[in-house]
């Protein structure tokens, strides 16, 4: 095992935890063909086949299961080597990469990437934009926003800010149905929502809304889409209150409809606190981010 490249380990980890090459590819930022010969030259070096390849993907053989465990703490050793060293760089260049929700990195993160940049043109930024809880400690990001907050004792979380939820819609789309006075008159409008998760359903219900799945008109559980989709006037649904203040095309509706709230946590992996680039990004992204909560416009032309 000692001449063994971890990387090829790292790969067979990544392989057995996804599947399939193709999600193990994305995992890692490589190519299909990379991990397939990773795993090829693995299989020949150990003198074992360590996957069944078939249409459901890559299983496990009983050898692949018996190695996998003792594959997963090496990869995960050197993930903690890779992070020690990190943490002992001190020059405020190079690479960053941030986890974030959908809406979050398409519409709030790269205004600030593009402050941070003219601030700190040496740094680079990555963006993960997946509303999946990342694993930083397996380093798929450096710096996480969460809404939820970490439970692993090896992460450092802030608590930055709480973003207010609001009702909302086109103003194209109140103008050709009206505005609704209470909440009850949501019936009678297009509902925009998710597809299938009922968060918004059961949120409803609990203020006395009776509202279906039939209810929204428009339905999707990827939330870029979903806001896309009340922009363009498919109805009436809920959005981030600081994204919908600076877009013209879009009003608040029921302000007193009791709607939770985003809390917003920066997350990272203790052993990177001492990086001089990484705790810069996370300060700069701990200020944006309370003043985009907030509603106030910071540097460049904020609106949309």
């Amino acid at each position: 095992m000692s001449e063994i490249d971890w990387n090829l380990i790292k790969s067979f980890v990544t392989v057995a935890e996804t599947g399939s090459l193709s999600a193990a590819a994305r995992k890692l930022s490589a190519s299909q063909p990379t991990l397939g010969r990773h795993i090829g030259e693995l299989e020949q070096a150990l003198g074992v086949t360590l996957f069944r390849r078939g249409r459901r993907g890559y299983e496990l053989t009983e050898a692949g299961s018996t190695l996998f465990e003792r594959g997963k703490a090496v990869s995960e050793q050197a993930s903690a080597f890779s992070l020690l060293a990190l943490g002992s760089v001190e020059a405020i260049e190079g690479t960053v990469r941030i986890a974030a929700s959908e809406v979050v990195a398409a519409y709030v993160l790269p205004e600030m990437t593009a402050r941070l940049g003219i601030e700190e043109p040496a740094i680079e930024v990555e963006i993960v934009a997946s509303n999946q809880v990342e694993n930083l400690l397996r380093r798929d990001a450096d710096i996480a926003i969460r809404m939820v907050k970490p439970a692993q004792n090896e992460l450092m979380a802030r608590k930055v800010c709480d973003i207010p939820l609001c009702a909302c819609a086109a103003r194209s789309y109140l103008d050709r149905r009206g505005r609704p006075l209470e909440p009850a008159d949501l019936v009678d409008h297009d509902l925009v929502g998710f597809d299938r998760g009922d968060d918004i359903i059961r949120g409803f219900t609990q203020y006395g809304i009776p509202v279906t799945r039939s209810s929204f008109r428009f339905r999707t559980d990827n939330q870029i889409v979903l806001w896309e989709a009340v922009q363009a006037g498919n109805g009436i649904g809920l959005g981030q209150e600081p994204l919908v203040d600076r877009d013209p095309s879009v009003e608040k509706l029921l302000p007193d409809l009791p709607l939770p709230v985003l809390p917003v946590w920066l997350a990272m992996h203790r052993d990177v606190r001492t990086s001089v680039r990484i705790r810069r990004v996370a300060d700069f992204l701990y200020e944006e981010l309370k003043r985009y909560s907030a509603g106030v416009a910071s540097g460049a032309n904020s609106a949309r």
